[in-house]
This record gives C-alpha cells, structure tokens and sequence, in this order.
C-alpha cells in the first residue's frame, strides 16, 4: 500500500499568506461576527476604523487559524467560528475597541474576542478593556494635574493686584458719588 500524501492546493497557500502578511505588523486584532450587517453598515464601519488607523476584513477562520499559528500568535480557535471578520489595529486598540463596542450596541454586530498586546481577550474583556481611557486621555488628564499647581500659583500672584484694583475702583466710586 502506498503512502497517503496529502496535496495542498497553491491558492490555498497563497490565501494564507495573504491572511498572515494582513496579520504581520499588527499586534492588537478584534475579531467579530458580521451576520446581518448591510453593506452600507459595513462600509460605515469600515470609515469609523480607518479613521482610527484600522482595517476592518473578513478572513476565513482555516486560514486565520494557520497564519495565526505559523506567526507564534496565541491560540484563539474558539473565537474563529462562523462567519468573522477582524478588526486589525495599527496604532491604539482603546479606540477601535470603543467603536466595535459603540456599533454592536446599535446594529447586528457581535464581538467574539481578540488579541490585545499578546493577551487573548474574550468579548466582555473587550467590552470593559473598551472603558478604560485612551492613552491620549491619560495622557491629558497627567498634564491637566502636572498644570493645577503652577495654575494655582498665577491664580495667587493675579488675586493680589485685582484685590487692589477693585479696592481702588470702589474708593473711586464712592469719592464718585459724593
């Protein structure tokens, strides 16, 4: 009896290879499930993220699968099921996750899960990771409190020359009034 040898087909190769050079540089991914969604709603989605310096596309789970794995990413074989599409985040994951999460209220889209920074999260860990400020809120916040003290010292220095002009512009008024 010979050898059972198994032919991989080349445009399912090459299909791996596209879904694994998409997955490359990313290191944050959201996958959802997209069933129900018009084109239009897709393609209102899809604006949101670029905006936000993401991709939003629809992979097939096999191939995901195996890019996954072929790039040491961690296992998320119980998030690729049915049909799914992946948000594929470039700069900050806070944002794309606050729309994901924005949109699935509001229409048919459910999130599975995602890789945030080499963690698997499941959908509620998305749902609360999607509450927590952005790094550019945070970062506004440290310098709103890095500004408060310097802020309370001019409001110090100012109140001293106002005191005086309005002590000033009262002893006028009432000179005035004589």
């Amino acid at each position: 009896m010979s050898d059972y040898q198994v032919k991989i087909q080349d445009y399912k190769v090459a299909a791996v290879d596209a879904v694994k050079s998409d997955f490359e540089n990313i290191k944050d991914m959201i996958f959802t499930d997209y069933r129900g969604l018009t084109v239009e709603q897709i393609t209102a989605l899809r604006n949101k993220l670029r905006a936000e310096e993401s991709t939003y596309k629809v992979v097939k789970n096999r191939f995901a699968k195996i890019a996954l794995q072929q790039l040491d990413r961690p296992d998320v074989g119980d998030q690729l099921v049915g049909p799914t599409a992946v948000a594929l985040v470039s700069r900050e994951a806070g944002p794309v996750a606050k729309e994901l999460v924005s949109f699935a209220k509001d229409g048919v889209l459910t999130i599975k899960g995602g890789i945030i920074d080499g963690n698997v999260f499941d959908a509620d860990q998305i749902v609360e990771f999607s509450k927590l400020p952005t790094r550019l809120e945070l970062i506004a916040k440290l310098m709103a409190t890095m500004n408060a003290p310097l802020q309370n010292v001019v409001y110090v220095l100012n109140a001293v020359p106002q005191k005086l002009v309005r002590t000033l512009q009262a002893v006028a008024d009432k000179m005035g009034e004589k």
